[in-house]
Order: C-alpha cells, then structure tokens, then sequence
C-alpha cells in the first residue's frame, strides 16, 4: 500500500490510444503529453530502429534499400510485435522526457473484435516497454468516455469511432457495450482507394502521404455546395517516369471514398438493427456520436444523418476521444474496473 502511494506521488501512469495511424498518450495530471504517427523506421541488417513518430514519418517513401519503414498497427492490432514494443518504448520515455522512471501503469485502448490473442500481444508488448501493469479497454468506450457521453446510466448511446484501420459502432448503456460491430475499413483504406484512382485515371504514381493530404484537403463524404475543391499534386507519370503535377477535383475524390464510407454506413445501419428496441429509441433522442480521424471528413456526418435520419453529433475534438476517455480512466480507477477488458 506504501509503494502502491509512493507510486503515485509520480504520475507516472499513461493511458495510451494505440491506432493505426497515430498513437497518442495522455499522461496522469498532465494531459495529452504525445501525439505521433504510428510509425518507425529500422535497418534491416542490424534491426536497429532509426526514428519513430513524426521523424519516422517523413521518411515514409523516401529510404535506401536497407533501411525499411514499418507501420506496427494494421487494422488497429500489432502487425509487427517487436516494433511495436519498440515504438511504445519511445512513447513511454518521451512522455516521461526523461530515460529512467518508475514503471507506469498502462492503460490502452483496443478495438472492440479484437482476439485474445491480439490482447496478449499488446499486453506484452507494453509490458516488453516498461510497463508494470496493463489494462485494456475497449476504443467504442473510451472514446464515449472522452466525449462525456453518461455510459453508467440506463440510457442507449450510439458511438462510431472511424479510425485509420477499423470503424467501431458500438451501442452503449450502464457501463457495458450491449451491441458492437467492427469493420477493417477506416482512414487507410481511404488512402489506398485514392492511391488506386489516381493510377487508374491519371496513369500518375502517388505516396501514402500525398494521398493522405488529398483525403484532408478536399476529400467528402456528401456535396456541401456546388463550390467544388482542387488540390494540385506531385507524383510521377508512369507512361514516361517523369515527375509531373495533375490538379485533382473534389467530386472525384468523393466518388473514390463512397465504397469506403457505405460500408461504415452499413455498418451503423446493422447495428441498428441489433439494437435493443428500448436503447434504440433512446439512440433516436440522443443521436449518433462520432468519433476518431474519420469524424472529420467532410460531410460524413450529413451522409450518416441523410441514411438514419437520426441526429449525428461530431464532438469538439473527435482526434482525442479514445485517448482522452483511457487517461479519464486513470483518475477513476473505479471506472476502470467497471470497463477494463477481462
């Protein structure tokens, strides 16, 4: 009991949002100390890693032959276990801004399908980093914690975290998800569509970056107006090899993400469906909560309201829910307990 308060007096416990794209870590008493790309860069002969986060990410398409840039999250799971470990190594020292510490508590946000195996894994991999104790929970819950949504009372909340590997639609009440359906369909899989369209249609070769940044600027989900946006891009001709700029059109990019839009707004259609007829109606006066990078695509939340004809709310910060809703977590342990995965 006396170590477990002499613990404390350090503040060193994390709760960390493990995404697939970024990874973000809200440290006890401090608030939101780290927020990077889930990235990192290594040699492939002696497995050293040179960078990780935002440095690891500029070098995305950009290094020699034996040095190889790894995502470690595909899908919002560990895809590569000693990378991963050693980005939430990074993580932890960089939110600690110092190399040595007292061994935090963790606490990591998960996506709601995720396997036992998969959950042994994280815990691992942030046990391997440093970590004294582990606890998961599931993103749909801790991003309506982050969001301030009354998940202890006896009320239906419909949460939609639109991640860069998964979309999790969860229906939530008293501190349980009572229905959940996830989707390997997010931010990623945007990029990948718009990847394919420009080489189909423009015979023009595009990054993961590049893509990235067209997805942000002048990607939609529904016509807002008959403004339509350009962005012009870098890339290289693939008839000639040459590196050239094509100028991009916003009602094209839309086109290119309706696949991936209409499968997470299916997605919430049959977790509709699933939904207790008692928290549905509850879901009818409160409205549909989004969540996650995804929650900022232009127009998704008019497209989602346009299908349901429900009310759709995108809260202030929808980026940080998960993580905000975890580090909530960590100064109410007893909330924890409640909503840990077991």
């Amino acid at each position: 009991m006396i170590l477990s308060k002499l613990l404390g007096l350090f503040s060193n416990d994390l709760a960390i949002d493990l995404g697939t794209a970024n990874t973000l870590v809200y440290a006890k008493g401090k608030g939101i100390v780290c927020d990077e790309p889930s990235v990192v860069v290594m040699r492939i002969d002696t497995k050293k890693i040179i960078a990780v986060g935002i440095e690891a990410k500029r070098m995305l398409g950009k290094t020699p032959a034996n040095i190889i840039t790894i995502r470690p999250m595909k899908d919002g799971v560990i895809a590569d276990f000693n990378a991963a470990g050693e980005m939430l190594k990074y993580f932890i020292k960089k939110a600690h801004n110092r190399k040595s510490f007292v061994a935090p508590r963790v606490i990591i946000g998960v996506p709601s399908a995720i396997t036992l195996v998969e959950q042994r894994a994280v815990k691992e991999a942030a046990e391997a980093s440093g970590a004294r104790e582990v606890y998961l929970i599931q993103e749909p819950m801790a991003a309506a914690v982050g969001v301030g949504l009354p998940i202890n009372e006896p009320y239906g909340n419909m949460i939609v975290d639109i991640g860069g590997g998964t979309t999790d639609v969860a229906v939530i009440s008293m501190d349980g998800i009572v229905y959940s359906r996830a989707v390997k369909v997010g931010g990623d899989k945007m990029d990948e569509k718009i990847i394919a369209f420009v080489k189909e249609k423009y015979n023009f070769m595009i990054g993961d970056r590049t893509a990235e940044q067209i997805k942000i600027e002048i990607g939609s989900a529904y016509k807002m107006s008959n403004e339509e946006r350009t962005i012009d891009v870098n890339g290289r001709d693939l008839i000639s090899g040459i590196p050239k700029t094509v100028t991009i059109r916003e009602d094209e990019i839309r086109e290119t993400l309706s696949e991936p839009v209409g499968i997470i707004v299916s997605t919430i259609k049959v977790a509709l469906e699933n939904t207790p007829p008692e928290l549905a109606s509850d879901i009818v006066d409160n409205g549909i909560v989004l969540a996650g990078g995804g929650a900022l695509l232009r127009g998704i939340d008019l497209l989602i309201k346009e299908e349901t004809r429900l009310p759709v709310v995108v809260p202030e910060h929808p980026l940080t829910a998960v993580v905000m809703g975890v580090g909530k977590m960590l100064e109410d342990l007893g909330l924890l307990r409640r909503v840990a995965v077991t």
